[in-house]
């Protein structure tokens, strides 16, 4: 429970000095809180964020998935499928537009977990974001070459500098081509945010052009020929419903991605407007090229004669088009190149961030005086990159990358229920504003108005507010202190049913007398906290927490809910493997946290005080250096 409320105190025993490491927040960056040296140019608009969120998102999946998901879930309803998970997709998208637009700070999910939930969960989920990157851009980079060599005649058609080796006596298959592409990548970025976002958004636009060629041409060859795919005696749904619904599991991965906007929010000139309007756009149009596609590629061949490897490809080519296999491969070229520099631009933010906050080097957070743009961050980055795209075939480590996302888009979730019901009531300032908070706390201290809130909050929550006020309010400050707790222990539950159901749904090994009272516990849990948020006033704070004037989620709690468990659904089905491999690294980064992170962080000999306070604390401070 420590975890949802405020628990971030000063004061106790040498034991409990890592729980509070753990849970202490930061608050909201602000005019406060301004980085060290120079800033990030603001030179993003809704055009850039566009280019940003497609290029991410459309990947040379599209170009695959069709084909498999196809073949074994889905038959003609591909399209149903890939519109339900882009509908699953679209409430993560939901709970990141409010936070972005209230805490438009680099950083993205990290971000906004070290703001409502603490540190602890703040560095893992930043951990695991460096880890999805650095692979996905790995991954993305080693599958440009074989394209590539497609275009130029056939698997052998790049020049012998840039084509694939295996080195002799070692079972390594080295690929300069990809390494090469991750460095002009790493370059482009370093030029700066406009510079590349326009790079990007001219890669996109060309992969986004293909995807119409494929749409208009294939829907003419369709009517041409009486689209063969959907006059099958399967019907619509071959594999029933279920199967329909497990497509939407599959294609739900092709719709990550738009997440990359975010964590870009310190570069937007207005990001109350323009964050959430691009999240949106992005995604939407990510969704409609996808089911455009679908419902053309099932229609023009049918599904179980599709190829599971090149399906766009093979459906022109069965239509005597073999021109178009060379556009196609094209776009899938294109399509590649810009997931590589959705891959690599978020990465350094969240490099920068975390060390802006003392939980890395501060090496990472330097930003170049003319370009604006972390560059050694940038540069490290690459260089990771590029070292396992040239020496590791990383496709076998690929679903490492949906943990990261996949535990973000839950703890953005979990966070737009914090902020909404019990969003934090105190802020950490710098010990060297200790004289001054002494001052004001004297000040209170003596002033005959007794009914202030104290300065500094204590472990006893029993002299939060004076003896006198809690005479004076009666019930009305007992009812505020319940609503925090009854809302803190609700989410908390909520999570805990949201795992538990998803777990034993998808455990099929389990036997029945094990399995269905799991999924009924787990699923009481979870109606319990719905119910119990529901019923209760959401925070007045959240009208003022943070950025206010922009973009509000709608139906919370129920939205936030849903998308919880969504996710850990799709956390639990990832495979043991997965998580064995994921679970390594985590560990490297707890280990990396206790004996760096937690010693060096900013908020290690910060004072938390009350909301209220802060703000004169620093107009006072200000005024005595004016």
């Amino acid at each position: 429970m420590g975890f949802l409320v405020d628990t971030q105190k000063e004061g106790g025993g040498h034991s409990w000095g890592y729980v509070r490491s753990l849970v202490r927040r930061k608050q909201v960056d602000s005019a406060n809180s301004k980085s060290q040296g120079h800033q990030l140019a603001k030179a993003l608009t809704v055009p850039h964020l566009i280019a940003i969120g497609v290029g991410a998102t459309i990947g040379a999946g599209v170009y695959i998935l069709v084909g498999t998901v196809a073949r074994e879930h889905s038959g003609p309803s591909l399209a149903l499928s890939f519109l339900i998970a882009g509908i699953a997709a679209g409430l993560s998208a939901f709970c990141y537009a409010e936070l972005s637009s209230r805490c438009p700070s680099a950083g993205s999910a990290y971000h906004y977990s070290y703001i409502c939930v603490g540190e602890g969960v703040a560095w893992i989920i930043g951990w695991a974001l460096i880890l999805e990157y650095t692979i996905g851009g790995s991954a993305v980079a080693r599958g440009i070459s074989p394209n590539l060599a497609l275009i130029f005649g056939g698997e052998n058609g790049l020049p012998a500098i840039l084509a694939r080796h295996q080195i002799p006596g070692l079972d390594i298959v080295v690929d300069p081509c990809a390494a090469i592409l991750v460095f002009i990548v790493t370059g482009l970025l370093c030029l700066g945010i406009k510079e590349s976002t326009f790079a990007q958004g001219i890669v996109t636009a060309a992969n986004v052009c293909v995807l119409l060629f494929v749409i208009v041409v294939g829907s003419y060859l369709g009517f041409k020929t009486g689209w063969a795919g959907y006059e099958l005696p399967t019907g619509f749904f071959p594999f029933g419903v279920d199967g329909m619904l497990a497509g939407s599991a599959t294609v739900f991965f092709a719709f990550i991605g738009f997440d990359s906007v975010a964590s870009a929010a310190e570069e937007v000139r207005n990001p109350q407007r323009d964050l959430p309007i691009g999240i949106g756009l992005a995604l939407f149009l990510c969704c409609a090229l996808y089911m455009m596609v679908s419902i053309v590629i099932v229609g023009l061949v049918p599904y179980y004669a599709m190829d599971p490897d090149t399906p766009i490809s093979s459906a022109f080519a069965s239509h005597d088009m073999q021109w178009a296999v060379y556009i196609i491969t094209l776009g899938a070229v294109m399509a590649l190149c810009s997931a590589l520099m959705g891959a690599l631009l978020p990465q350094p933010r969240i490099l920068m961030a975390m060390a802006r906050d003392g939980l890395l080097p501060s090496i990472f957070s330097d930003i170049n005086k003319s370009t604006h743009v972390p560059v050694k961050a940038t540069v490290a980055t690459g260089l990771c990159a590029a070292t396992l795209a040239f020496f590791m075939e990383v496709s076998q480590l690929a679903g490492m990358v949906s943990v990261g996302t996949l535990l973000a888009f839950t703890m953005v979730a979990i966070s737009v229920l914090i902020l909404r019901f019990v969003p934090p009531d105190e802020q950490p300032l710098p010990s060297s504003l200790q004289e001054r908070i002494d001052s004001v706390s004297d000040h209170i201290g003596t002033s005959s108005s007794s009914q202030q809130q104290p300065l500094i909050f204590k472990n006893d929550a029993s002299i939060d507010i004076p003896v006198k006020n809690q005479e004076a309010l009666g019930c009305c400050a007992l009812s505020e202190e319940n609503r925090r707790m009854v809302a803190g222990w609700s989410i908390m539950f909520t999570c805990i049913g949201a795992f538990i159901l998803s777990y034993s749904a998808s455990s099929l090994s389990f036997p029945g007398l094990i399995r269905y009272p799991l999924c009924g516990i787990g699923g009481s849990l979870l109606l319990a906290g719905l119910i119990a948020l529901s019923s209760i006033d959401q925070d007045d704070a959240r009208h003022t927490f943070g950025h206010s004037g922009g973009y509000i989620c709608p139906f919370v709690p129920l939205l936030p809910i849903i998308c919880i468990l969504i996710n850990m659904y799709l956390l639990v089905n990832l495979g043991s493997a997965t998580w064995a491999r994921v679970s390594v690294w985590l560990l490297i980064g707890v280990i990396v946290y206790v004996f760096y992170g937690r010693k060096h962080s900013s908020l290690a000999n910060a004072v938390y005080v009350t909301t209220a306070h802060a703000e004169e604390i620093y107009r006072k401070h200000e005024g005595s250096l004016a």
